[in-house]
Order: structure tokens, then sequence, then C-alpha cells
């Protein structure tokens, strides 16, 4: 193949595959950053050997909307509602985080009754943000039905989640000292019975993906991620864990009642598509039985769900870190205060944008269809990279 170059409009003899014997030209080929399978404006920059990837560079930024820079001008009251935004799916255990570093800095012991509460609405978004992965994922491989039946389980604690918060997606329930309000009069009662229906209909969407053969063909073996490199890339949560990293803050460091609870960390070894998938079904178990723990222990202690601040809440001079165990993995929030009633400094560090970094590792070598298969499995949300 003939063409001329732009600058010096010198002919260029280019040889691109065409049969046994000749050398091949490597594809530059861009995935993104609006594909289907890229979950958001998230852009892959592949070398192509026919359809094997060669390399794989993830570039991010392009949902940037500078919410580290947007905390500096808001008060510790207003930065909850910025905090609920990167990691949409994730959105309570995001406003945690916050208010957590704050409650630190002022030294705020928060009522019994709303740290129950907090970890057990903690555990219920936990479910919610496992439960899209659970539908989408394999959607994205060829499996229509399950979305189906995540998205059923999903309206079901939705409604329950809605109905303590006034919000489906972005709750907005968490303030600096406690919970907005008191929860509705019955509600642990209705969120117990949500958390018994979805815990008996789950195995419909067990059995119907967990040992499909299609399913097992398309993800057993492909994109594995030992254990040293997940530590070393810094992933963290599902992933992390599905490749035999034992790491989970809520056992190992715990924060608001998990102390007082026993947080069975589920694990794998293999590293691969298939063991990702596994760990956030059997996440969601686990998260249920700790939410309907928690709820009842929210039945046995009374008192107030906040304390009373002043109409300006200043957070003194000084610096602390806060970390969660968040649905996708390990969200830190890094704290600096002058002493004003903004921050001068808010950093994020989200599990989203750890884990993401291991795609340039996982990629070279495989098919272009695994690569859909491969990003799936990473869960991951762009805003919560891009913040």
């Amino acid at each position: 193949m003939s063409g001329m170059t732009a600058d010096t409009g010198a002919l260029r003899e280019l040889t691109v595959g065409t049969g046994a014997g000749l050398d091949t030209a490597d594809m530059v080929l861009n995935i993104g950053p609006q594909h289907p399978s890229t979950h958001g404006v998230l852009r892959l920059k592949l070398v192509l050997d026919g359809e094997r990837v060669v390399a794989c560079e993830p570039i991010v930024g392009y949902m940037h909307r500078g919410a580290e820079k947007l905390f500096e001008v808001r008060d510790y009251r207003q930065i909850i509602v910025l905090a609920n935004r990167h990691d949409w799916l994730s959105a309570f255990s995001n406003e945690l985080g916050v208010v957590l570093a704050v409650e630190r800095m002022m030294g705020i012991e928060v009522p019994e009754r709303a740290v129950w509460l907090r970890t057990a609405l903690a555990e219920l978004n936990r479910v919610l943000n496992h439960l899209m992965f659970l539908g989408s994922y394999p959607l994205e491989i060829g499996a229509i039905t399950p979305v189906f039946y995540a998205f059923r389980e999903r309206e079901t604690l939705q409604a329950v989640m809605e109905e303590v918060s006034g919000g489906r997606i972005h709750y907005m329930f968490n303030r600096v000292g406690g919970l907005k309000e008191e929860v509705p009069a019955g509600w642990t009662g209705r969120a117990r019975e949500a958390i018994g229906e979805v815990r008996r209909r789950l195995p419909d969407l067990d059995n119907l993906i967990r040992r499909n053969e299609i399913f097992l063909a398309r993800t057993v073996g492909v994109g594995v991620l030992s254990a040293a490199e997940a530590a070393a890339f810094g992933a963290s949560g599902p992933v992390a864990r599905a490749s035999g990293l034992d790491l989970d803050l809520r056992r190992d460091e715990p924060y608001l009642a998990y102390g007082s609870l026993d947080v069975p960390v589920v694990t794998k070894s293999t590293g691969d598509c298939h063991a990702r998938f596994e760990v956030l079904l059997d996440q969601v178990y686990v998260s249920l039985d700790l939410a309907e723990r928690c709820l009842h222990e929210v039945d046995r202690i009374g008192g107030p769900v906040n304390v009373r601040l002043p109409k300006v809440v200043k957070a003194p001079e000084g610096h602390t870190y806060a970390w969660t165990e968040n649905p996708l993995g390990i969200n830190g929030y890094y704290l600096v205060s002058r002493g004003e009633k903004t921050p001068w400094r808010m950093k994020l560090r989200t599990a989203s944008y750890a884990n993401v970094q291991a795609l340039a590792t996982l990629l070279p070598g495989c098919l272009v269809p695994d690569l859909i298969a491969i990003l799936g499995s990473m869960f991951f949300v762009v805003g919560d990279i891009d913040k």
C-alpha cells in the first residue's frame, strides 16, 4: 500500500499483513472515550497485532470535574454533596468517608444509634453497588437475562434507601456528627423484610450465571492478576481479594460498628475474571447478613442520631486521614484544615483510580473479545477515576 506523506510529498511504502512470509504492521486502536464497553468516558489506547493486544495505555481525565478544588470553596456541610458523586454507585459510602474525616478532626463522638444505622446503610449501599455490576458485567459479554434479576433486587433495596433518605442514588443522609434525621417509624422492620426478600431471590441470579458454561468459557483463566501485581498497583476491594490479597478495612482497621461485628472476608486465589465476579456475588450474601445484624442493634438502641453543631462548622487547624472499605475498594480522605469553615485541602484516594491502573498489565497478550471481559471485571466507575 503506498501513500504520500504530508510533510515531504515523498512516497512511502507500507506493507500490511497480506500473507505468509510478509512483515505486518501493528495497528493503534482507540477504545473510547465513548464506547459501550468502557463504562463511561475512559479511553484505552491499544496496540494490536491482528486481534491480539500488544500494549494498552489507559487514558483518563475526560470526565474530570475538579471535585478536590471545589471542596476548597465549600463549607463542611456542602462538601458532602460533592463527595456523593464521584462513585455514583456508592454515594452513601462516599459521604461517610468525608464526615468521618471531619468528625475525627473536630473530636466529635457520634451517638451509638447513628453509628449502627450508618453501618447498616453502608452495607445496603454495598449490595446495591454489587448488584449493578452483577447485572451489567454478564450483559457486556452477551448474557442479557441476569440484568433483569439484578435490577429486581436493586429496586427492592432502593425503595428502602429512598424511604429513609429521600434519594435513590445520591442519598445525602450523612451529616457531620451523625445522620440527617431519625428513620421513619417501622422502617427497620421494612428494611429487614426487603433484605429477607432479596436473600431468598438471589439464588435466581446466582444459579443463572455462576456456573453457566458460556460465562465460564469467557471468564475462567482470562485476565489473571496475581496477588503481587494487585498489591503493586494498589488494587483493593473485590478486585484485590479475588487475587488472594486478604485485606478488608472492616476487619483489619474497624470503623463505625464493624469492630463489634464478625466480618467474613470473601477471597479467591485465581485472580481471573470469574474469581472477581464470584467475590462480588459472595460479598452480597455477607453484606445482607451484616445489614440485618445492624438493624437488630438499631432496634435495641435508643437515643439521638446526631449531635448539635454550631451554626458555622469549623475544623481546628491540622490534618487527618480517614479511609473506608468502599464497595469498590479502599477510599482515602486526606483532610487539611487551617481552622476555617472550608477545608484547605481534601485529597481523595479512590478505589477505581488504583484498580484501573492494572489494565496496562492485564490486557497485553489477550484477544480483543477478552479485553471486554477483562475491562468489565475490574469493576470501576469512571467518575471515581476522574473525581
